[in-house]
C-alpha cells in the first residue's frame, strides 16, 4: 500500500472512532434530557417489591457482604466493575487480534 492509501485509511479509521464516541455520549446524555423527572433505578428494587407482593412473609436466605453507605457509591462500584470487565474483554480481544495479525504477517 502506498503512503497516501495508509494515511487515508488512518484518517477514515479516526473519523469512525470519533463518530462512535459521539454516538455513545449521545446514548448516555439524551435520555437524561428526554426523561427529566424519571428515576433511573435498578432491577433489584423492583424484584424485591415483586417478591414481597407475591409472598409478604418471604425472608431472604442471603444478604450482601458489604452495604455501600449511599446509592452514589453503589453506582460508582457498579460502574467501576463494568469498566474493569470491559477493559479485560477489550484487552483480550485486542491481544488475540494482534496475535492473529502477527501470525498472518509472518506467513507471507
Amino acid at each position: 500500500m502506498s503512503n497516501k492509501a495508509v494515511d487515508a485509511a488512518e484518517k477514515n479509521s479516526k473519523m469512525i472512532n470519533l463518530l462512535l464516541i459521539l454516538l455513545v455520549i449521545a446514548l448516555v446524555v439524551v435520555p437524561l434530557f428526554i426523561a427529566k423527572d424519571a428515576e433511573f433505578g435498578g432491577a433489584d428494587g423492583e424484584a424485591e417489591e415483586a417478591i414481597t407482593e407475591i409472598n409478604p412473609d418471604y425472608v431472604p436466605w442471603f444478604s450482601s457482604l458489604y452495604e455501600p453507605p449511599s446509592g452514589e457509591i453503589e453506582s460508582l462500584l457498579f460502574s467501576s466493575q463494568a469498566a474493569l470487565g470491559a477493559g479485560i474483554i477489550g484487552y483480550g480481544l485486542g491481544y488475540f487480534r494482534g496475535r492473529k495479525a502477527k501470525r498472518d504477517g509472518e506467513g507471507k
